[in-house]
């Protein structure tokens, strides 16, 4: 039998057979040594074929399909090993916020660098526009201009004054799209409004921290009634990017592709290297030096966290 993984728990998965009903596996210790590099085996999102456990509702995978693309990052800060977060995407939708907490820009970049380098369509959605008055709202302008401007789709929206939620709700129809944010961004509060049915868990603000509080435990897989599905995610403080060789990193920055081979030496980094055309650009306006600095930071292996 077939099925698509629409839950891990770390030890169990949920199935989602070919018929929409749900079935619960568990893996064979074979598929679990094939790759010691993942935390995790078995990814949300993932096409399986599995089989009951004679006499029990229970089944078993049996083999994991090749991946079309995930979404991947250190499992830690301090950890070597790197963990899956979901896989098979039409499209990766971040919700980023500039209070309340305040998504960082490095953190952006973090997570653009590894959808350009999977192949994965990504989208930038700010929430919480209505918190964003004054010189705020300058600055949330300005933010996505940086992003609009190399070619990612960027909006605003506000789950608690119901702003652009049904451009929102246009964006996941009929697609397969993984949402990720730092706790408290107000994921779950827009997902509840998109989709009513899901009742999802929403997290409250720590007035000490100003940062939300976990409430989604693992990454799953919920069917929208429109069409389509939502894989949601706990809420991360980090996304240690992973496997990049460090002369390639400056071909995931979109803005940066086009100068790729024009620099006067052909294994330029875009450090200090005389006639880099990368740090002309940047020296020129043409590049934004708050993505420039995100790529140094890459370069150097820095964690970026909230």
């Amino acid at each position: 039998m077939k099925g698509i993984i629409t839950k891990s728990t770390g030890s169990w998965y949920n199935v989602r057979d070919e018929k929409g009903d749900e079935i619960r596996c568990r893996i064979k210790g074979k598929i679990r040594l094939d790759d010691l590099k993942h935390t995790n085996p078995v990814a949300v999102g993932d096409v399986v074929h599995f089989e009951m456990e004679e006499g029990r509702e229970d089944g078993v995978i049996k083999l994991i399909e090749p991946r079309r693309n995930y979404i991947i990052r250190k499992s830690s800060n301090l950890s070597k090993q790197t963990h899956i977060i979901a896989s098979n995407l039409d499209q990766a939708i971040l919700i980023a916020t500039l209070v309340h907490p305040k998504t960082s820009l490095g953190f952006i970049d973090r997570f653009l660098l590894t959808t350009e380098a999977y192949h994965i369509p990504a989208i930038i959605i700010f929430n919480k526009s209505d918190l964003c008055g004054g010189g705020l709202k300058e600055i949330l302008d300005d933010t996505i201009s940086i992003y609009k401007n190399i070619g990612y789709q960027s909006m605003l929206c506000s789950a608690k004054k119901q702003t652009n939620i049904d451009l929102v709700s246009d964006l996941l129809t009929n697609k397969t799209s993984l949402i990720i944010g730092h706790s408290g961004v107000g994921k779950t509060s827009l997902l509840n409004l998109i989709e009513p049915s899901l009742k999802l868990k929403t997290s409250e603000i720590s007035n000490y921290s100003g940062k939300g509080k976990h409430t989604t435990t693992f990454a799953e897989m919920f069917e929208l009634s429109k069409g389509g599905f939502i894989i949601d995610t706990p809420g991360i403080k980090e996304f240690g990017v992973v496997d990049f060789a460090t002369n390639e990193i400056s071909h995931y920055f979109k803005e940066m592709q086009p100068l790729i081979g024009s620099c006067k030496f052909n294994n330029c980094i875009h450090l200090n290297e005389p006639g880099c055309a990368v740090k002309s650009a940047v020296e020129e306006g043409k590049i934004r030096e708050e993505r420039y600095e995100s790529y140094l930071s890459i370069l150097n292996n820095q964690d970026v966290f909230e």
